[in-house]
């Protein structure tokens, strides 16, 4: 069926009908998969999402992060004290604004999450591995083509 699927039309007569919901459905699929095969750190997802957060946008006020990660405030706080416990993030006072405090991602919190995503990359490659050669392109070009969309969106937004 697979040798079917990949040689059929992507689009027009005879492609296969995907409605949104189907492929809704098998995003959140992935998305648990991957997410179920990251045990570095023990993190939570919440906690996980906003260590690669301040990884990748650098140290942010707790309004900030909480803004971004779509929590209230006192949730994140609770989030980062528990994260500060850890020793995966720090507090630092903000030196462009000396009453302001920002949150940072320490070494030890950078290790866990490049563990977590070692492990994530190990368990899509599993995945991946299982598909024909045409459906592991056609995966790996979607989604590249997903992504640089999401970054797209990100940057004019």
């Amino acid at each position: 069926m697979h040798h079917v699927l990949m040689d059929m039309p992507v689009s027009g007569p005879g492609a296969p009908d995907a409605s949104s919901e189907e492929l809704i459905v098998a995003v959140e699929q992935l998305v648990r998969y991957v997410r179920r095969s990251a045990r570095a750190g023990g993190l939570s997802t919440a906690a996980s999402s906003a260590l690669a957060r301040l990884s990748r946008e650098g140290p942010r006020r707790l309004t900030e992060l909480a803004r971004g990660e779509g929590v209230t405030q006192p949730n994140m706080t609770q989030l980062v004290t528990r994260m500060e416990r850890a020793g995966l993030v720090r507090r630092v006072a903000d030196r462009s604004d000396g009453r302001g405090v920002l949150v940072e991602i320490t070494a030890a919190g950078q290790e866990v999450l490049t563990r977590r995503r070692a492990e994530r990359a190990r368990a899509l490659g599993r995945l991946v591995g299982e598909l024909t050669e045409p459906e592991q392109r056609a995966t790996t070009t979607a989604l590249l083509a997903l992504a640089r969309v999401l970054r797209d969106h990100h940057d004019t937004t």
